[in-house]
C-alpha cells in the first residue's frame, strides 16, 4: 500500500485493485471505445493513471489504483460499459 497525492490536495492510501485484460488486435472502433473508457475512468476521478503491460501475444493488461470504497462502483461502471459497447469478447475485468 502507498500514499498517493490526489488533485484536491487530500492524501489517500491507494490499493492496486482493478485489471483490464484487453485483446491486442482491436479494430479502430474498439480502440476508440477503449480509449473513451480509460478517459472516463480518469475524468470521473476513479484513478489518475492507467498502467499498460504485455501479458502475451494476444493480450495487454491495463491496471490502475482506486480507493477501496470506490472499487465496487468502478467494477460496475466498467462492466456496464463493456456490456453496452459490446466489448465482452475484447475486454475482461479482474480485481486483485
Amino acid at each position: 500500500m502507498r500514499i498517493q497525492k490526489v488533485s484536491n490536495n487530500r492524501s489517500f492510501a491507494m490499493e492496486k485493485a482493478i485489471r483490464l485484460k484487453v485483446r491486442k488486435d482491436l479494430d479502430p472502433r474498439q480502440q476508440l471505445t477503449f480509449i473513451r473508457l480509460k478517459g472516463s475512468l480518469i475524468s470521473k476521478g476513479y484513478t489518475e493513471i492507467i498502467h499498460i503491460m504485455d501479458q502475451d501475444d494476444e493480450f495487454h493488461i491495463n491496471s490502475f489504483e482506486t480507493l477501496p470504497e470506490y472499487r465496487r462502483e468502478v467494477e460496475e461502471y466498467i462492466s456496464g460499459f463493456i456490456s453496452s459497447e459490446n466489448l465482452a469478447d475484447t475486454i475482461s475485468i479482474n480485481s486483485y
